[in-house]
């Protein structure tokens, strides 16, 4: 029984997938988006996301420790920089996976796009971010001034209807 086994081993032995993950953690963090499978990109995501979150934290111990997985001296230089800069205040999250619908010629593949959140300037609205207060009920909101006089003209419509039955009943 396969009880806490949670590693994909997407069918490669342990050096395999490792060179292969530090491979695409280096070309994600450079290009920015990968196209690759579903399976790859969710072994991917939980590889290079604590190297993100580590390098948050600008020290020569963090440095050492990203250099380690990722054997790159250019991605590691881009991912303290340029991908820390951006990422400051997010708490986590920083990948994005978005399934392209299409399969891969040879052997049927789910394919997807992968992404580092932050730069894609497709979602944001002419560079600015929403600074706003999120609205996490359904509840009634105030009621505006423009709406005082819609109240004013209900109890004017009954007796409308009371003259109309009036007049009927004569």
């Amino acid at each position: 029984m396969r009880h806490g086994k949670k590693v994909n081993h997407l069918s490669r032995t342990k050096a395999h997938r490792d060179a292969l993950l530090s491979n695409m953690a280096s070309a994600l963090i450079l290009a920015k988006r990968i196209t690759t499978t579903v399976a790859k990109a969710k072994s991917l995501r939980k590889y290079v996301e604590p190297l993100i979150t580590k390098a948050k934290d600008d020290t020569q111990h963090s440095r050492r420790t990203v250099m380690s997985y990722l054997q790159n001296k250019e991605s590691v230089k881009t991912l303290f920089g340029e991908v820390a800069g951006r990422i400051g205040e997010r708490p986590g999250g920083y990948t994005r996976i978005i399934k392209l619908g299409d399969t891969r010629l040879g052997d049927n593949a789910e394919m997807c796009l992968m992404e580092l959140v932050d730069f894609n300037d497709i979602y944001k609205k002419d560079g600015e971010e929403k600074k706003g207060k999120t609205r996490r009920s359904r509840g009634k909101g105030k009621k505006d001034e423009g709406e005082a006089p819609a109240a004013a003209e209900k109890p004017a419509k009954a007796p409308r209807a009371k003259k109309e039955k009036a007049a009927k009943s004569k």
